[in-house]
């Protein structure tokens, strides 16, 4: 089967013999007294090279624009302020306490490149980074029960929300930034969390790995990617702004825009997902509707007031998500729980292709 382009090539190439033949052929007065045949062939092919460089040329890069994320108010999406080097040893606000303190370039994971949508000034465009090809949906196992003061949340962690083509292919257009080698796995877990969590006497660390849960039932991690970046700024993601780590599990460094576009109320965001210390993490908009900033939260990136929760109205601490790293926890204002061992489901991996096969999409479309 011929692809688009070739077709286009071997229908000018016939066109064009076409033509040159009925000149030899026929040499009429009109072309002779005009322009010879041999210009008139010339010009004949120029026309034909353009029309196929037309339609074969190299796709453009795919770039993320302000119509794959949600709209913000009041945060200058194309001027973010870079966290790199913004990892502290205890609460800090702007800043992500990591557990791990030694991090480096040496480490496995994170881009190989950067790109026009880093700025020299520290900043970067959230809207102008590229993103992974595809929108693939999958089998995603997602429930939250409460029972006994205990909100146990079950999952694969597969998400609802369509994830890119991974691997990243060497025919990506992001694969010159980020070659990230991993697949897109399922894996059961049952994280159980207080109904009504408590603020801890001290705020602890955060690790690498996931701190809470989306209501996509995709994992979400801290800011920082293996060589202690800012992963958001840095790496290179999908549509939703996902990508999967060596273990395949699939992961967000910060609120997905695919779930917070589901929010269409007004005033402040929805809940938007959990953390491993049974607080809430809420979307990026405050009472009066207007997104929030690093200086309106605490070190840990949250604060206290009214919400409904358990579907009743409790003054209670909670996080929230902010466009300017570290996008949605800083360190856990509660007790973690204790997060149990993973069992990997293979039959939900892509490659080969399982019975419960991935429901592709054509790309740009986003399923609900």
């Amino acid at each position: 089967m011929f692809t688009r382009c070739e077709w286009v090539g071997l229908i000018a190439l016939i066109l064009l013999r076409i033509f040159t033949h009925s000149v030899n052929l026929k040499k009429s007065a009109k072309i002779q007294s005009h322009m010879k045949p041999r210009f008139f062939v010339t010009t004949l092919l120029v026309i034909g090279l353009t029309i196929v460089w037309f339609f074969c040329k190299p796709p453009v890069a795919a770039v993320a624009t302000s119509s794959h994320i949600a709209k913000a108010v009041g945060v200058d999406l194309q001027r973010l302020p870079i966290g790199d080097g913004r990892v502290s040893t205890s609460p800090t606000l702007g800043s992500v306490w990591s557990c791990r303190t030694q991090l480096g370039r040496d480490e496995v994971g994170g881009a190989e490149a950067g790109g026009s949508w880093i700025h020299t000034d520290g900043t970067y465009d959230l809207t102008a980074k590229p993103i992974v090809d595809g929108a693939i949906m999958w089998p995603s196992k997602f429930s939250i029960q409460l029972k006994n003061n205990i909100r146990s949340i079950i999952g694969n962690r597969l998400p609802k929300d369509p994830t890119g083509e991974f691997p990243i292919s060497p025919e990506d257009s992001t694969y010159m930034f980020d070659r990230n080698p991993n697949n897109i796995t399922a894996a059961a877990y049952q994280v159980n969390l207080p109904a009504l969590p408590q603020v801890a006497a001290a705020p602890s660390c955060l690790p690498l790995g996931a701190i809470g849960v989306l209501l996509n039932g995709g994992y979400f991690f801290n800011a920082l990617d293996a060589g202690g970046q800012d992963a958001v700024a840095h790496e290179i993601q999908d549509r939703c702004q996902g990508h999967p780590e060596v273990t395949g599990a699939y992961h967000y460094h910060s609120v997905t825009p695919c779930l917070e576009q589901k929010d269409r109320r007004k005033g402040h965001a929805a809940l938007v997902g959990y953390a491993f210390d049974g607080f809430g993490i809420y979307g990026h908009r405050g009472p009066k509707g207007k997104d929030f900033t690093n200086a309106d939260l605490d070190e840990c990136h949250g604060h206290t007031h009214n919400i409904e929760w358990n579907r009743k109205q409790e003054s209670l601490y909670h996080y929230h998500a902010t466009w300017e790293y570290p996008y949605t926890v800083g360190c856990f204002k509660g007790t973690v729980a204790r997060i149990p061992r993973q069992r990997r489901l293979r039959r939900d991996r892509p490659h080969p292709p399982p019975p419960q096969h991935p429901i592709r999409h054509l790309p740009g479309v986003v399923a609900d």
